[in-house]
C-alpha cells in the first residue's frame, strides 16, 4: 500500500478497511485481519494499525470480541458509505469543482466520463 503524506496513516489504513468491507472481501460478522497481520502486511507499526481499528470501532464499522479478535458489525457497509460520502463531500468536491471552473469542464463532459467509468467498472454491491 502507497501511503500519501496529506493524511495520516492510521485514517488511510481505516479507508482501507472499509474499502474491503464495501468490496465484500470482509463479510458481516466475519473476523478481520488480526492488528498484527495487518501491519505486517502494510509493512507499517501494529499501533498504527490498533489506532486504525480503534478509529473504526468508535465508527461502530467493527467490534472487538476480546481474545478472539476483531469482526465486521451489522451495518458497517452504510457507516462507511456515510462517513465517506460526507468526507468526499466536504473535503475533496470542493477542490473538484474549483478544477472543473478553472478547467472549463462541463457538468455533461463530467456525466459522460461517469457513465463511461461506471460501465467500464461494475460494482457488485451498489446497495
Amino acid at each position: 500500500m502507497e501511503f500519501r503524506e496529506n493524511e495520516a496513516i492510521y485514517l488511510q489504513i481505516a479507508d482501507y478497511a472499509g474499502e474491503n468491507i464495501l468490496l465484500g472481501k470482509w463479510s458481516l460478522n466475519e473476523k478481520i485481519s488480526s492488528v498484527r497481520d495487518l501491519a505486517v502486511e502494510l509493512q507499517v507499526n501494529p499501533n498504527t494499525v490498533m489506532r486504525a481499528y480503534e478509529f473504526l470501532q468508535g465508527k461502530g464499522v467493527i467490534m472487538n470480541k476480546r481474545g478472539i479478535g476483531f469482526f465486521v458489525e451489522n451495518g458497517a457497509k452504510e457507516k462507511i458509505k456515510s462517513y465517506r460520502k460526507e468526507r468526499f463531500l466536504g473535503q475533496e468536491l470542493p477542490g473538484f469543482f474549483r478544477n472543473l471552473s478553472l478547467l472549463d469542464i462541463s457538468m455533461d463532459e463530467i456525466k459522460k466520463r461517469f457513465e463511461a467509468f461506471t460501465l467500464a467498472n461494475p460494482q457488485s454491491d451498489q446497495s
